[in-house]
C-alpha cells in the first residue's frame, strides 16, 4: 500500500512538473506581431499571428516585433544653412517593421540608429539651403528624407513611409526680423487694399454718374419725341378738323344749290343766294368785294326792302 502511494504520488508531481516546463512553452501571437525564436542562441523561426510550441530549454523568445505603423518625435537638432544661420529643427518620422529578423539582426538599438541617421540627413539637405529656402521648402525638404531614410534603413527590416519637418526654430534676432518684415508686409497689403477699395469706389460712382447722365439724355430725348408726336397729332386733327368744316360747307352749298335747282327757283332767288354766298365769303374780313353787274340791281332792291322792313 505505501509503495502504491509513493508511485502515484511521484507521477503526480512529474505531471505537475513537465505541466510547468510545458506550459510556458505553448505560446499565441497577437495580431500585427511577430516573434524571433532562438535555438541555442541561432535564429531559429519567426512566429506569426497564432498558436505555437517551442521546444523547453533550447528554444527561446528573441524579440517581439510589432508590425503597426510607427511614429517616432525627435527632440530638435541644430543645423546651419548656407548663409551660415543656425536654426533648430525637430522631425517626426513615420516608419514600419516590415522584416522582423532583418529588424532584430541588422542594427543594435534601432531608434537610436535612425535618430543619428535622421539628424545627419537634415544637416546635410538644410546646409545646401539658404534659410527663406528653408523656410519655404518643407515639402522638398521632407521627400528628400523620407527617400534618402528608406533607402538607408531597408537592410534594417525597416519601411519609413514619410517625414514631416514638425518645427523651424530659427534664432531670436531672425525670429524679430521676420516678424517686423511680416508686419511691414501686412501694413503694405492693408495700403494697396485700402487703395483698390477707393479706386474701385470712384470708378462706381463714375459709372453711376455716367449712367445717370445717359439715362437722363434718353428721358429728355423720349420726352422731346413724345411732345413733337404731340404737336404732330394735334396740328392732324387740327387739319382734319379744318377739312371737316371745309367739307360740310361745301356739301351744304352743294346742298342748297341742288335744293334750289329741284324748287325751280326764279333767277332772282338764285342772285340773291348768290350776293349771301358773297356775304358769307367776305366773313366780315375782306374791306372790298367786287359783285358782279347782273346782281347789282337786285343788291339794291334788297337794301330798299331791308330799310323799308326797318321803318
Amino acid at each position: 500500500m505505501f509503495g502504491d502511494g509513493s508511485g502515484a504520488a511521484l507521477l503526480i508531481i512529474l505531471a505537475v512538473i513537465v505541466f510547468l516546463i510545458i506550459l510556458p512553452c505553448i505560446r499565441v501571437v497577437p495580431q500585427a506581431e511577430q516573434f524571433v525564436i532562438e535555438r541555442l542562441g541561432a535564429c531559429h523561426d519567426i512566429w506569426t499571428t497564432g498558436l505555437h510550441l517551442k521546444m523547453p530549454l533550447i528554444d527561446k523568445v528573441a524579440k517581439r516585433v510589432p508590425l503597426k505603423e510607427q511614429v517616432v518625435d525627435f527632440p530638435p537638432q541644430p543645423v546651419i544653412t548656407k548663409d551660415n544661420v543656425s536654426i533648430r529643427i525637430d522631425t517626426v518620422v513615420f516608419f514600419q517593421i516590415t522584416d522582423a529578423k532583418a529588424f532584430t539582426y541588422g542594427v543594435e538599438q534601432p531608434m537610436i540608429a535612425i535618430e543619428n541617421l535622421t539628424a545627419t540627413t537634415l544637416r546635410n539637405i538644410i546646409g545646401e539651403l539658404e534659410l527663406d529656402q528653408t523656410l519655404t521648402s518643407r515639402e522638398i525638404i521632407n521627400t528628400k528624407m523620407r527617400q534618402i531614410l528608406d533607402f538607408a534603413t531597408d537592410p534594417w527590416g525597416i519601411k519609413v513611409n514619410r517625414v514631416e519637418l514638425k518645427n523651424i526654430i530659427p534664432p531670436s534676432e531672425i525670429q524679430d526680423s521676420m516678424e517686423k518684415q511680416m508686419k511691414a508686409e501686412r501694413e503694405r497689403r492693408e495700403t494697396l487694399l485700402k487703395a483698390e477699395g477707393e479706386k474701385k469706389s470712384s470708378i462706381l460712382v463714375a459709372e453711376g454718374k455716367k449712367a445717370s447722365a445717359i439715362l437722363e439724355a434718353e428721358a429728355a430725348k423720349e420726352a422731346a419725341i413724345l411732345r413733337a408726336e404731340a404737336k404732330k397729332q394735334a396740328m392732324i386733327r387740327e387739319a382734319e378738323g379744318q377739312a371737316e368744316a371745309i367739307l360740310k360747307v361745301q356739301q351744304a352749298n352743294a346742298d342748297g344749290i341742288r335744293f334750289l335747282n329741284e324748287a325751280q327757283a326764279s333767277q332772282a332767288v338764285i342772285q340773291l343766294k348768290s350776293l349771301e354766298a358773297f356775304a358769307k365769303a367776305a366773313d366780315g374780313q375782306a374791306t372790298k368785294i367786287i359783285i358782279p353787274s347782273e346782281i347789282q340791281g337786285l343788291a339794291g332792291l334788297a337794301k330798299s326792302i331791308t330799310e323799308v322792313a326797318a321803318k
